[in-house]
């Protein structure tokens, strides 16, 4: 730890003491420690983006913008930041750390670590949107739908794990796997674990639409293709129906820019 204290690190829950944690309009809780990327405003319209049905469920997280967030050593539960960044410490950091504090789950996002406020913001809301699921879980209007896409081979999926839990879900009934063979058609653990993927990257993306301006193709990974935009469209009005915007936010997609 001394090696941590000569270069200006701080334990998480040290900054988490220290600072002071702003309340949204929407309830979310969220503080901004060092020497970050983006101004008050910034953060301020990111964290009110979240839309109150989705707010709720998330009482017991505080968000701590920080420029980087680190882990103590290898294997160590122990989280530290940086007040700033330097390229060694940032070879050193992960886009997110969670910390168990006192009465709630303290989410640390290296802000400096995602160089621009889409990749902040993408960040925040995936958080987000899994925090969300684990709490309320997946509805049935949701489940019914990205299951109809998945059977009807729609292509592509929105993140690697829906992807990959996707396939995995599959696999017996593309293999021809049928009631002649003792394994069921349909992994049905894989299958729970596409719905609560391809849910909570749903809301993430519901939420980025909101708060940044944004190509569909700027997503875009290459060890798995993208869902069908159409297919995406309709999983994010769903999203918008059952979580309307705030106040001052708007949802809407367009196919085409305008030239």
């Amino acid at each position: 730890m001394a090696e941590s204290v000569q270069n200006g690190l701080v334990q998480a829950a040290q900054v988490a003491r220290e600072t002071a944690v702003q309340r949204a309009a929407n309830g979310v809780r969220y503080a901004i420690f060092g020497d970050n990327s983006l101004e008050q405003k910034d953060f301020d319209r990111m964290v009110q983006a979240v839309p109150a049905a989705i707010a709720n469920a998330l009482e017991r997280k505080t968000y701590y913008f920080v420029p980087l967030a680190l882990s103590e050593s290898r294997g160590s539960e122990t989280t530290l930041v940086a007040p700033a960044f330097t390229p060694e410490l940032g070879d050193q950091a992960t886009c997110h750390r969670n910390v168990s504090l006192d009465n709630s789950e303290g989410v640390f996002i290296s802000t400096r670590l995602l160089g621009d406020r889409f990749a902040l913001a993408f960040e925040f809301f995936i958080n987000v949107g899994h925090a969300f699921v684990d709490l309320a879980g997946v509805p049935e209007e949701f489940n019914q739908m990205a299951w109809s896409q998945a059977t009807a081979d729609v292509r592509g999926e929105t993140s690697q794990d829906s992807w990959e839990s996707r396939n995995l879900a599959l696999a017996g009934r593309n293999n021809g796997v049928g009631a002649s063979d003792a394994r069921p058609a349909i992994d049905e653990k894989a299958k729970s674990s596409f719905l609560e993927s391809a849910f909570s990257d749903a809301v993430a993306i519901y939420l980025l639409s909101l708060s940044v301006d944004f190509d569909y193709s700027e997503l875009r990974e290459r060890e798995y293709p993208l869902l069908a935009p159409q297919a995406l469209a309709n999983r994010l009005r769903l999203a918008a129906k059952l979580f309307p915007p705030n106040p001052g936010y708007e949802f809407a997609i367009r196919y085409r820019r305008r030239a």
